[in-house]
C-alpha cells in the first residue's frame, strides 16, 4: 500500500475540528494546537507539535490518519528529518510489512535526489531496509546499506537516530547472513548509539544473547571485553540465559575448566549454534589460554615457554602445541617464534585486549615488579658511582 500523494482537495480544517472532538481526550489539545499553528502557516513549530504528538506512547494508531488527511498537505515544508522519523513511527502501524515498506520507501524516493536532506534519505532508506529484510530481500537489504555507508562516510557529522538506525538494520542484516563478526560489531556500534533506558529488558536480553553467541561463533573473534564490560550483558543474569554470559567469562580469561564444566551441561546442549561447533569453540579458548598465558608472564618469561608448560596451561597434547602456536601467530593474536629443536616458544607480542579487573590486577602487578626491578637497578649504580668515588679519593 503506498499514500497518494497527488495534489487533492482536503478538508484539513474539518479533519482537524472533528479529531479534536471525538479522538481520546488526551490527545485534543494536540489537535486545537495544529489547526491553530496550520492556519498561521508556522511549520516549524507545526514541526515540533507533530513531534511531541509522536513521542506520546498512545499516538501510534492516530499517526497514519493523521498523514493521510493533515500532513501530507505541507510535508514540503516539515523539516524532512523529522517526517522521516514520524514516517517511521507511522509505519509499524501497519499490519502487513509490506505496506510498511511501501509507506517509508515513498519518502526515501522524494529524498533521494535532494543533496541537502541526505541525512533524512539514510535514515528512511536504512528504515526501508528493516522492512525489506523482513521479506527475505538480502539482495537488496546488501545495496541500500552499501548506499548509506557511503553516504555517512561523507556526512560530516549525524544524529545519533540515523547512525542508531544504520547500525540496527545492518546487524540484522548480517544476523540473517550468519556473519558473526560483522554481526558483532555493528551491534556494539548500535548500542553506542542509543540509551539503554530506551529499550525494553527483553529487547536487552535479546540483544545481549545475539551478541554473546556471536562472540562465540565469530572467528576471528578474540577479544570481546568491550560486550563483557557493556552493561547490556548484565541483563542476562536474571535470564535463563546466564550460563551464556559465564562462558564468555571463561574464554576472556582463558578458564578452560570453566569451559568444559558448562560445555557439558544440558543448557549448551539445547542451543544447536554452539554444541555444533563445539570443536571451534574448544580450538577458541585454548587460543585465548595460550594469550592470557602470554599477558600474566614478565617479558623475560614470555621469552622461553617451553611446548611442556603451553600444553598443561592449554590443556592440548605437547604435541599439539606447535600447531595451537602456529595458529596463533597466523591469526596475528601474538608474534614470535617457534624453536622446534628446543621445543620453546619466545612471544615478543600479545594482542591488545579490553581487560577486566583481575588482568588490570596483573597488569598492576607486573608494572609494580618493574618498577622495583629499575629502582634496584637505579639503586645499584648509585652504589657503583660512589664506590667509584671513594677509590678515586
Amino acid at each position: 500500500m503506498g499514500i497518494d500523494t497527488m495534489e487533492v482537495d482536503r478538508d484539513v480544517t474539518g479533519y482537524l475540528q472533528k479529531q479534536r472532538t471525538s479522538a481520546p481526550q488526551e490527545f485534543a489539545q494536540f489537535y486545537a494546537k495544529f489547526e491553530d499553528l496550520y492556519d498561521r502557516k508556522l511549520w516549524h513549530q507545526l514541526t515540533v507539535a507533530v513531534e511531541q504528538f509522536v513521542a506520546h506512547p498512545n499516538s501510534g494508531p492516530l499517526l497514519i490518519p493523521l498523514y493521510e488527511n493533515f500532513i501530507i498537505d505541507w510535508e514540503k515544508k516539515m523539516n524532512q528529518l523529522s517526517l522521516v522519523k514520524f514516517s517511521t513511527r507511522a509505519s509499524r502501524q501497519f499490519q502487513d510489512p509490506s505496506q510498511s515498506l511501501a509507506f517509508i520507501s515513498q519518502q526515501a524516493d522524494k529524498l533521494k535526489d535532494k543533496p541537502e536532506n541526505k541525512d533524512a534519505y539514510v535514515l528512511a532508506t536504512m528504515e526501508a531496509t528493516h522492512y525489506k529484510l523482513l521479506a527475505g530481500d538480502l539482495e537488496g537489504s546488501k545495496a541500500a546499506i552499501d548506499e548509506c555507508e557511503k553516504i555517512l562516510d561523507e556526512l560530516p557529522g549525524t544524529e545519533t537516530t540515523i547512525n542508531a538506525s544504520f547500525y540496527r538494520v545492518s546487524a540484522d542484516y548480517y544476523k540473517a547472513k550468519a556473519a558473526y563478526p560483522q554481526y558483532y560489531h555493528n551491534a556494539l556500534l548500535y548500542l553506542s548509539s542509543v540509551s539503554l533506558d530506551d529499550l525494553s529488558m527483553l529487547e536487552k536480553q535479546e540483544r545481549a544473547y545475539e551478541l554473546a553467541l556471536s562472540a562465540l561463533l565469530g572467528d576471528g573473534l578474540y577479544n570481546f571485553g568491550e560486550l563483557l564490560q557493556h552493561p547490556i550483558l548484565d541483563t542476562l543474569r536474571t535470564s535463563p540465559v546466564d550460563w551464556l554470559r559465564q562462558l564468555l567469562l571463561c574464554f576472556n580469561s582463558g578458564d578452560l575448566e570453566g569451559f568444559d564444566r558448562i560445555s557439558r551441561t544440558g543448557d549448551f546442549a539445547k542451543q544447536p549454534l554452539l554444541h555444533n561447533s563445539l570443536p571451534f569453540l574448544r580450538q577458541k579458548v585454548c587460543l585465548m589460554t595460550l594469550m592470557e598465558s602470554v599477558f600474566k608472564r614478565s617479558k623475560e618469561a614470555r621469552g622461553q615457554m617451553t611446548f611442556e608448560e603451553i600444553s598443561k596451561e592449554t590443556q592440548v597434547h605437547v604435541e599439539e602445541v606447535e600447531h595451537l602456536v602456529m595458529k596463533a601467530l597466523s591469526l596475528g593474536l601474538i608474534r614470535g617464534k617457534i624453536d622446534e629443536v628446543d621445543r620453546r616458544v619466545a612471544v615478543s607480542w600479545v594482542q591488545p585486549r579490553v581487560l577486566d579487573k583481575d588482568q588490570i590486577g596483573t597488569l598492576k602487578n607486573r608494572l609494580t615488579e618493574w618498577s622495583g626491578k629499575v629502582r634496584e637497578r637505579v639503586v645499584g649504580l648509585e652504589a657503583d658511582d660512589a664506590a667509584k668515588e671513594v677509590y678515586v679519593n
